[in-house]
């Protein structure tokens, strides 16, 4: 769930009636870090400053117009800005959307829309990041062999290669837990989910089928590695 208590907010308008209206909503709504400038140079600067994480900008500014100001923050912030203008020609909401606005309310407003839509980009942001991290997170590649945990497939040099499930499920536990040297015990436990006594040589056998199948030489193993006496360790040289 997105905190919004520690969103920076910075709102740009020369009309101070508005900027503490709009102030006034964003803190009842849970914002604390609020920020205001009322002109376009100064909210250039204090971005620069603060790097705010969202940017309401009033298009009629005494120094400079909105979509002037929007061009130049563009240079230095990719933080959504949304316009606010008194202006409805359609010609200008896309003009505004077209140079680097992610959205478009026209005066009058009302503040408790404005303070929805803020909260409403900071959730479709933090849902597009856990959709990158999710899709990061996805595979796990080591060497030329790829893990893909959505399909449930390992590939080495590009070609599949056929694990049993529970070969499978050994494999994705030792690369989720990369560099760690794991013990026998705690392997059965997590991927049989019986006590060690009496089953080594199962995952003996196991861990002989998946060098096989993964390893340049199964003999001298490069990933899937004994630690004498402590257990097994699956090398990963990228991670930590």
């Amino acid at each position: 769930m997105t905190n919004f208590k520690d969103k920076k907010i910075l709102l740009v308008d020369d009309e101070n009636d508005i900027l503490k209206l709009l102030e006034t909503v964003l803190l009842k709504e849970n914002f604390t870090n609020i920020y205001k400038a009322t002109s376009g140079q100064e909210a250039i600067e204090m971005t620069k400053t603060i790097n705010p994480d969202l940017i309401v900008l009033d298009i009629m500014l005494p120094d400079m117009d909105g979509f002037q100001v929007c061009r130049q923050l563009r240079e230095i912030t990719l933080v959504p800005i949304i316009f606010l203008s008194a202006r409805d020609e359609d010609v200008d909401k896309l003009l505004g959307l077209g140079i680097g606005g992610d959205d478009y309310i026209t005066k009058p407003f009302s503040p408790r829309e404005v303070a929805f839509r803020i909260k409403a980009h900071f959730r479709r942001n933090e849902y597009l990041t856990l959709q990158s991290q999710a899709k990061e997170n996805a595979e796990i590649t080591f060497g030329d062999i790829v893990i893909n945990k959505d399909k449930g497939e390992i590939r080495k040099k590009g070609e599949t290669i056929s694990l049993t499930a529970k070969e499978y499920s050994l494999l994705l536990y030792l690369a989720e837990n990369a560099n760690k040297i794991l013990s026998k015990k705690k392997i059965l436990e997590k991927v049989w989910g019986y006590d060690y006594e009496g089953y080594d040589n199962t995952l003996m056998v196991h861990i002989r089928h998946l060098r096989q199948k993964l390893e340049d030489d199964p003999t001298n193993p490069k990933y899937l590695v004994t630690i004498k006496g402590l257990g097994y360790k699956l090398i990963i040289e990228d991670r930590k």
